[in-house]
């Protein structure tokens, strides 16, 4: 656990609450519930796959005309890009500032009993973060720039993803990057409710099942895209 560091005392605002280790851990619990929303609707709308091309390629050409006539073309799907990278960015920064603070704090390593008092998830949760980072980007560059798709267009989702996951190694990463996700998540989301005050000791049973299923459901739904294009069930 990082230790309570608080703001220079001439800090004061948001200066003050983002110097504190306290602002530090609200900032991360409040951008990977955003992150968490995202990714719920991102893998619900993923499924829609299994409805076949025109189905899955409609669904994502209307994510880049919502909010017409109102706002024009793909402003909303630019706009939520914008709060999505501004959210991973705080919350990398944050995670990686109190991550330092907590190896400053206890520069030696767990001994004895101490080590297995930590949770497999707590103890992996930098390393899977990292993990996540290389994902995202590699994901994009994927997906997003077709730099790994032989015979990418634009617009055309549905083949593009199947192209995608029609290499096994392609598949290998992405499960692995989604199976980290879980355990991220299923961490993440308890330890979240912890720093915003919602958890009680009468809801910590409901607040880790609802974190469990989460987890669960967002990396199931994740996954069960490149493994139904591997067994032939989408192509």
């Amino acid at each position: 656990m990082a230790s309570i560091q608080l703001a220079p005392p001439h800090l004061t605002g948001v200066r003050a609450l983002w110097r504190s280790t306290i602002g530090k851990k609200a900032v991360v619990a409040v951008t990977g519930l955003i992150m968490l929303v995202f990714l719920l609707l991102h893998m619900l709308g993923n499924l829609k796959i299994f409805f076949g091309p025109t189905d899955f390629d409609n669904y994502a050409g209307w994510l880049r005309r919502i909010g017409e006539p109102v706002l024009h073309g793909a402003w909303c799907l630019w706009i939520q890009r914008a709060v999505l990278f501004d959210a991973l960015v705080l919350h990398i920064v944050a995670s990686a500032q109190l991550s330092y603070r907590d190896l400053r704090a206890r520069p030696t390593k767990y001994s004895g009993g101490q080590r297995f008092e930590a949770t497999v998830t707590t103890r992996y949760m930098r390393t899977g973060g990292v993990v996540l980072g290389l994902f995202i980007l590699w994901h994009l560059l994927n997906l997003s720039g077709g730099h790994a798709v032989p015979h990418y267009v634009e617009g055309h989702v549905y083949e593009n993803v199947v192209q995608d996951f029609s290499k096994w190694y392609e598949n290998v990463i992405y499960i692995v990057a989604m199976l980290a996700l879980g355990l991220h998540i299923h961490h993440g989301f308890e330890s979240s409710t912890r720093t915003l005050g919602f958890h009680r000791p009468t809801r910590a049973r409901t607040i880790r099942i609802i974190g469990d299923i989460l987890a669960v459901a967002i990396a199931g739904g994740f996954i069960v895209v490149p493994v139904a294009v591997m067994a032939g069930l989408v192509d």
